[in-house]
């Protein structure tokens, strides 16, 4: 494996919030980019869309899974629009920056928010009496302590008592600090003192942004239906990885395994499926050539159409097994590991990494008529009529497949 692109990249940052007891309660999630340590939000949409995808959707070197909720900067943009799926509602806390203009348009998106189930947050918060209707709404509010003098923060903390929020001082730089404000009453704490944001490393992964933007077209036809949705999504086999990821994170509760995209696509609804595609296109960056995506997609067909001739139940599964049969050339990671991230069938992963079962043997046969290797074909229980016709068709599928990508674009 190329060891440049097997390099760690930068993810995120995360700063943890603590409570009195100086306990970890939250982390907030922080965006930077590959060569920089500090938050660079050239696109701030772009950036929180980032965060949360790296959160739900990429493979960490530490191993680290969040277990407490997240806080995450929202832009004015993704308030309105409510571009959050709502299934994040236990996991994150959606935090209103400071310098987002407040009017009854925002207050009414928020209010929308909260109703959904969402938690709210106020960043770096001073209070004016106008506010009043967003603060009989929001959760937290965060008050930056560094930037009020005593009488200041004493006063502040005396009229935001007044409503039913939980206070969080942020910016805590010493030990006096913090005393001062456990005493003033503040019930959260975070600040250099306590932790500085530490960047998480890790492997991002990209993803086709032409078959994005179609899916995320496609989806706005009000007659769509899951099949309709997944025909679109296995042409982008890095979409496919990402969305059965995004079903397996703590966002979800899974309770049986994957088999297919259509049945992801059912635990996801129609309406988180529309959102996780627009959070993907606006995170997307260069991808692979499209010639493994050709591949793969030849490949995933081939199989399918050789359990099709053979009568083989669950034919969908035998394209899923050919299509992330190398997903790891993809994405530049080790196949075991990715293995472990997504929620397939065993037999599903068995036949991918192993070669095992029914649905291993059509994977290997495909494998071999595709490296030329005839002598081999005879050691599966496969008729011989089908291979030809199967990858012929394969071929033409998956370049028709890509050409009405490249179309639509």
């Amino acid at each position: 494996m190329n060891k440049v692109l097997d390099r760690p990249q930068t993810l995120l940052a995360r700063q943890p919030i603590f409570d009195q007891q100086l306990k970890v309660i939250a982390y907030e999630l922080l965006y930077r980019s590959e060569d920089s340590d500090e938050a660079d939000f050239l696109d701030a949409d772009q950036a929180t869309c980032e965060v949360l995808l790296n959160s739900y959707t990429s493979i960490s070197d530490q191993g680290n899974i969040i277990r407490v909720p997240a806080f995450v900067n929202l832009t004015r943009d993704l308030i309105i629009k409510k571009s959050i799926p709502k299934a994040l509602k236990k996991q994150v806390v959606l935090e209103v920056l400071e310098d987002i203009e407040v009017d009854e348009e925002l207050i009414t998106a928020i209010k929308e928010l909260k109703a959904d189930g969402f938690r709210i947050a106020l960043d770096d918060y001073v209070y004016e009496e106008h506010h009043t209707p967003l603060l009989d709404v929001v959760d937290i509010i965060k008050v930056d302590v560094l930037e009020l003098s005593p009488e200041q923060l004493k006063r502040q903390v005396e009229i935001l008592s007044k409503f039913k929020v939980t206070l969080l001082a942020e910016k805590i730089e010493n030990v006096d600090k913090l005393y001062e404000c456990v005493d003033l009453g503040f019930k959260l704490f975070q600040g250099h003192f306590l932790s500085k944001p530490q960047v998480v490393k890790g492997k991002k992964v990209s993803s086709n942004s032409v078959a994005l933007m179609q899916l995320v077209q496609e989806l706005q036809d009000p007659k769509i239906t899951s099949s309709d949705i997944e025909e679109l999504i296995v042409k982008d086999p890095v979409l496919t990885y990402k969305l059965l990821r995004i079903v397996n994170s703590a966002a979800y509760h899974l309770v049986r395994k994957v088999e297919s995209l259509n049945q992801a696509v059912v635990m996801l609804g129609l309406e988180q499926v529309k959102k996780w595609a627009t959070l993907i296109a606006l995170s997307s960056g260069k991808d692979k050539p499209e010639e493994i995506s050709r591949v793969l997609l030849t490949r995933g067909r081939m199989c399918e159409m050789i359990a099709e001739g053979m009568g083989y139940p669950n034919t969908s599964a035998f394209f899923m097994v050919g299509m992330m049969s190398q997903i790891n050339a993809l994405l530049d990671m080790d196949m075991d590991d990715l293995l472990e991230q997504i929620p397939l069938h065993d037999d599903i992963k068995q036949a991918i990494g192993r070669h095992e079962g029914t649905m291993g043997m059509v994977l290997e046969a495909a494998l071999c008529y595709e490296r030329g290797e005839w002598d081999r074909l005879p050691e599966f229980e496969i008729h011989d009529s089908l291979y030809e016709e199967a990858y012929r068709h394969s071929i033409q599928w998956s370049q028709d497949a890509l050409q009405a990508l490249s179309e639509d674009n």
